[in-house]
């Protein structure tokens, strides 16, 4: 490199830190004969030799000029940057040298700046230019708070080391920790910052810097008063002020602390409730912080409420496309109903909701993008109000160009399928707003980052372009779960390909590490504990064909389960008999397609299951016939409704519902067995050992259960509700019926319900149904008959034809990242099963309550811990269950 190139490199970085920094400069204190001051200016000249005279008519040569103080830039990096030459004739005093030093200045690189004249001959001058340099930052310590929690505060202000330290820099870093403080309620906190000499080995000038924070005791609201109220009650005012509350003892959930940007919206919705009840003229008059001796403060708000007022007529102006009668029946409001300003404005406009039923998205929806809503007060005559509804309608516009960015893995084909909106359709918010539901329901992309950018409206064309911006987040997920239950332990290892390319699966350039981007789902599953083994395929495409929202599923699956011996002491292999094994093997095929019908949000879904149950010397109590074999093919179809907003992960609206009937065909009907001489036969067996006939009960069972012979309905219903902030109340209703076309041939053993637990998969694919129910061990809350021979044995229990679950999960998020989403919960639940409808009670149920934590990452899916108590006794004993710790790695939403 050049000493040019090197000369103007560094006078490029100068000049960067020219633009960068915007202060005023500071006197320097300097001695010599004539001293030249510019109160605006704040520039220095001084005579190094008294006995020089210097002539304020004369333009001087500059003979010499050189730089001394500074360690960091090279001495002609300085003088270029002055823009000080030799040989150039300037003026001493002058406006040259005053903007060579208020250029200086401006750099806050330098903490004193003096101009010598060092020597005259003639019109010619020698100067020296000497400067001192801010100090840089070796080190930054904390007093009065952890260092962990200070890296933040130095993260946030820049405080790295070899950061030049000026007094701005200590400024804004004392306000920045100060205001950090006092947005959590610590009103009294104070930073004092201390700078250090540090060494230096190289001569540097470098210092330490010592941030005392004293972040003193939290501030309480003791008492909020209002002064001047007589219209509205003061517990209402209280509760519209959402942030700011006063210190009480129940108070969990808000805790009573004072900001002032808060404090300042409260007292906007203070107003507001006014508005609500007709009060139009109220305001806040004043309003004043007391502090207490106790280290509380009280807060005074004077009021002024005013009278109370009532809609009078309501006009409508530059309506074409609606008439008066159906804006009015939009707008919900009267001649002489009280006036409520917030409803009003909600009615007219509501940008907080996009799906608000208003008379402004009334317009939005049916195409007119252009138009505005606005009402106006015409008149106030005694207490009642005209009002005005003018509007413009604009011309009707339409989507020209609809682009999507942000998309590297994820294929245009498979988002644009989704959209909503398509080039040349008319406008309409709703369909924008569905379309960022669609997509956040994929589960490819960070539904808390999916935002629409309108580009180049185009009022007189009637168009506008639209781009929707993603962000992707992992699509593949490592599933790993471990639980305990059956009687042992439950680990589970799968992998889940969530935006698999199945068409590129034998092209090698796709594999980067594994061929995405086709929205598939594939998965491989293994599970298993020391009493089974089941591994698992499936594959699911939700556009089969590319043309139609038709999905196609297809799934493969086989397990080995042990017989469990009774032992449940000495070392494992005494707990499994692995000569008594039950092998099933079966798969799937189904298709499901969205509805138009009522809306779109409705999917209606088939399937048909085929499973072979082979039993090898596996003789239970459920299963009779030790040696033998069942078929099982099976129907089912599903009707399911899901609008869910906010993405899969946390939903902040919305419900995901759905209806299943699992169906096999009605044998019984022409395969001319007598299935009711077949159970009394059966009663014969159990009473003598051998039925009349001389059949063994485990015969009888095998021609009972040959092919399987059942109905299945399945109702599970959530529903997504705001509420106060950012909390959510996820409800949810579950229930689930398991019956027989023939009572002689009664319910199969299999396709049972199992209640209780955190949900985890059981040791078989028979088609059983694992129920959670936090609080409860796995698989525990049973008919009472069998519950009592699950506590007494060990063994596992033959589940329930029917159960319900009722459940309450309040949930609050703690961030949302593309690394972790977390989110903490509060759960109430109660759930129960049952044998038959004659022993149904949907009102004595298994109750239970508890907390837990989410944490989504996109490489291993959902982790979840879950602290439940159980208020009831486990079917067959007494007492309340307890405590029961859930662990979940992986588990599905």
């Amino acid at each position: 490199m050049t000493l040019f190139t090197i000369i103007r490199k560094e006078n490029e970085d100068l000049e960067r830190q020219v633009n960068r920094l915007n202060s005023t400069a500071t006197f320097s204190k300097v001695t010599g004969r004539w001293i030249f001051i510019l109160a605006l200016l704040c520039s220095t000249l001084v005579n190094a030799q008294r006995d020089i005279p210097l002539d304020p008519d004369i333009k001087y040569e500059i003979a010499d000029i050189k730089v001394t103080g500074t360690s960091t830039y090279n001495e002609n990096t300085v003088i270029v940057f002055t823009g000080l030459r030799v040989g150039e004739r300037i003026s001493l005093p002058g406006t040259k040298v005053s903007n060579v030093i208020k250029k200086l200045w401006s750099l806050e690189l330098f903490s004193d700046i003096n101009l010598y004249v060092t020597a005259v001959n003639g019109d010619k001058v020698d100067l020296q230019l000497d400067i001192k340099e801010v100090p840089e930052l070796n080190e930054v310590r904390f007093k009065g708070i952890k260092q962990k929690k200070g890296s933040s505060f130095i993260k946030d202000n820049g405080l790295n080391k070899g950061a030049k330290v000026t007094e701005n820099l200590e400024t804004t870093t004392t306000n920045y920790i100060e205001n950090s403080y006092k947005k959590k309620g610590f009103l009294n906190s104070k930073v004092f910052i201390n700078t250090v000499p540090a060494a230096d080995t190289i001569g540097k000038n470098k210092v330490n810097m010592i941030v005392n924070v004293d972040k003193g005791e939290r501030v309480k609201v003791k008492e909020i008063n209002f002064n001047g109220r007589e219209k509205l009650q003061e517990g209402k005012l209280l509760g519209s002020m959402k942030n700011t509350k006063e210190k009480k003892i129940w108070r969990l959930w808000k805790r009573s602390k004072f900001i002032k940007a808060d404090y300042e919206e409260d007292k906007v919705a203070i107003i507001n409730k006014y508005k609500e009840k007709g009060y139009r003229d109220a305001r806040v008059v004043s309003d004043s912080i007391i502090k207490n001796n106790d280290q509380s403060i009280t807060v005074e708000i004077n009021i002024e409420e005013g009278r109370r007022y009532y809609i009078g007529d309501i006009d409508f102006i530059g309506n074409s496309v609606y008439t008066d009668e159906q804006l009015s029946r939009q707008l919900g409001l009267k001649k002489g109903d009280v006036y409520n300003g917030v409803l009003l404005q909600e009615r007219i406009k509501d940008d907080t909701d996009p799906d608000a039923d208003n008379i402004a998205n009334l317009y939005q929806n049916s195409g007119y993008l252009f138009s505005n809503v606005n009402p106006v007060e015409t008149s106030v005559q005694n207490d009642t109000i005209n009002f005005e509804v003018r509007i413009t309608e604009g011309k009707l516009a339409y989507f020209n160009k609809v682009t999507v960015k942000g998309n590297d893995k994820t294929k245009d084909k498979v988002i644009y399928r989704e959209l909503l909106t398509k080039p040349g359709q008319r406008y309409s918010k709703k369909a924008v707003v569905g379309t960022i539901r669609e997509l956040g329901q994929l589960g490819f992309f960070d539904a808390q980052q999916l935002t629409p950018n309108f580009n180049n409206f185009d009022p007189v064309g009637g168009t506008v372009d639209l781009e929707y911006n993603v962000v992707e987040q992992g699509a593949s997920q490592i599933e790993l779960q471990g639980g305990f239950g059956g009687g042992g332990f439950v680990g589970t290892l799968g992998l889940s390909f969530n935006n698999f390319s199945i068409q590129n699966i034998f092209n090698k350039d796709a594999y980067n590490p594994l061929p995405m981007g086709d929205g598939q789902k594939f998965s491989l599953r293994a599970q298993a504990s020391q009493f089974f083994q089941t591994y698992s395929a499936s594959l699911t495409d939700p556009w089969f064909g590319g043309k139609q929202p038709v999905q196609f599923s297809t799934s493969f699956s086989h397990t080995i389960q042990y017989l469990f011996t009774g032992i449940t002491t000495g070392s494992a292999s005494d707990r499994v008999d692995r000569n008594s094994k039950f092998l099933i093997t079966g798969g799937s095929v189904g298709l499901s397609k969205r509805l138009k019908w009522p809306d779109r949000n409705f999917s209606l879904s088939h399937a048909i299951s085929f499973q072979h149950f082979d039993l090898q010397n596996y003789n239970t109590g459920l299963f009779t016939f030790g040696d033998g074999a069942s078929e099982n093919l099976a129907y089912t179809i599903g009707l399911s409704r899901r609008e869910l907003y906010g993405g899969l992960i946390f939903p902040t609206s919305g419900s995901d519902i759905s209806l299943t009937a699992k169906l096999t065909l009605p044998y019984s009907a022409w395969n001319g067995v007598d299935y009711k001489g077949l159970a009394i036969e059966r009663d014969e067996a159990i009473a003598d050992g051998l039925s009349s006939t001389g059949k063994t009960v485990g015969e009888i069972d095998q021609e009972r259960f040959n092919w399987l012979e059942y109905y299945k309905v399945k109702f599970t219903g959530k529903w997504y509700t705001p509420l106060v902030g950012k909390f959510v109340l996820q409800s949810g209703v579950e229930f689930g019926w398991l019956g027989a076309y023939n009572q002689d041939r009664g319910v199969p053993p299999f396709e049972r319900f199992f209640l209780g637990g955190d949900g985890l998969g059981g040791f078989s694919l028979d088609g059983r149904e694992i129920v959670r129910l936090r609080g409860y061990p796995n698989q525990s809350v049973t008919p009472i008959d069998r519950g009592a021979i699950l506590q007494s044995t060990g063994q596992a229990n033959d589940g329930a034809t029917i159960y319900n679950k009722f459940s309450l999960e309040l949930r609050y998020p703690i961030t949302f990242s593309p690394q972790a989403s977390i989110y903490a919960l509060t759960f109430a639940e109660a759930g129960s099963s049952y044998d038959n409808f004659r022993d149904y009670n949907p009102f004595q149920l298994s109750r239970s309550a508890g907390a837990g934590i989410r944490i989504f990452m996109p490489a291993f899916g959902l982790l979840g811990l879950d602290f439940g108590y159980g208020f009831d006794p486990i079917p067959g004993t007494t007492g309340a269950n307890g405590w029961e710790t859930h662990f979940i790695i992986g588990q599905q939403f």
